[in-house]
């Protein structure tokens, strides 16, 4: 089976029968190459149902968890997402099918250069890859219709909470290293209503130097 039909088969086993329905967030997830995301010798495991890895102890997220994610924030296309923990850059190509901009922080530099090598070579070109400490955002592109943190934080960062525009959703893995909680967040003044998605594993929040 080639990678096309792999991720057809993912779309529809992993995602759409465990109630993944937004129709945009489907056909992106089955647009995006996961394979050109991972090293040669993950390419062969890029469409199975969990996380793999990538240097420097990352890992690229479960197809599930990234779908999940993104249907949280229940994107139209005209508005500007953050991502904190670019990783590969495989979930920012994601979100790229999903909103206007994309600016995606990884504080690992070889992952910034990789990812932006990567989105560059599919011809991506509304993601902004950013060296910096993703507990801190980017103030420069606020305020955000939607955030998303694709590692886990044992309490969310106040600077997220700041950047987030009045009504939007803040999508972010709460916890520690082995029990977290996939959190969904309305801001609302200076106050978040938040529910639980599912529980989860991401590796942990790197924080700056």
């Amino acid at each position: 089976m080639g990678f096309e039909q792999e991720r057809a088969a993912m779309v529809e086993h992993q995602l759409r029968r465990r109630g993944i329905a937004d129709s945009r967030v489907l056909a992106a997830m089955g647009e995006v190459p996961r394979e050109a995301f991972l090293s040669d010798a993950h390419k062969r495991e890029a469409y199975v149902d969990g996380a793999l890895p990538l240097s420097h102890g990352q890992t690229i997220s479960q197809p599930l968890m990234v779908a999940m994610s993104a249907e949280a924030l229940q994107l139209t296309g005209d508005e500007t997402v953050l991502e904190v923990g670019a990783g590969s850059g495989y979930q920012a190509a994601i979100l790229s099918k999903l909103a206007k901009k994309v600016y995606a922080i990884e504080i690992i530099p070889e992952l910034v250069i990789g990812a932006r090598r990567v989105l560059e070579s599919l011809g991506i070109d509304n993601v902004e890859i950013i060296c910096a400490d993703g507990r801190l955002g980017w103030p420069e592109g606020a305020p955000y219709d939607g955030i998303v943190v694709a590692a886990a934080a044992e309490e969310v960062p106040p600077a997220l909470v700041e950047q987030l525009k009045e009504g939007g959703r803040l999508v972010i893995p709460v916890g520690g290293r082995w029990g977290q909680s996939l959190q969904i967040s309305l801001k609302h003044g200076d106050e978040l209503d938040t529910q639980e998605l599912c529980g989860c594993v991401f590796v942990p929040l790197v924080h700056g130097s």
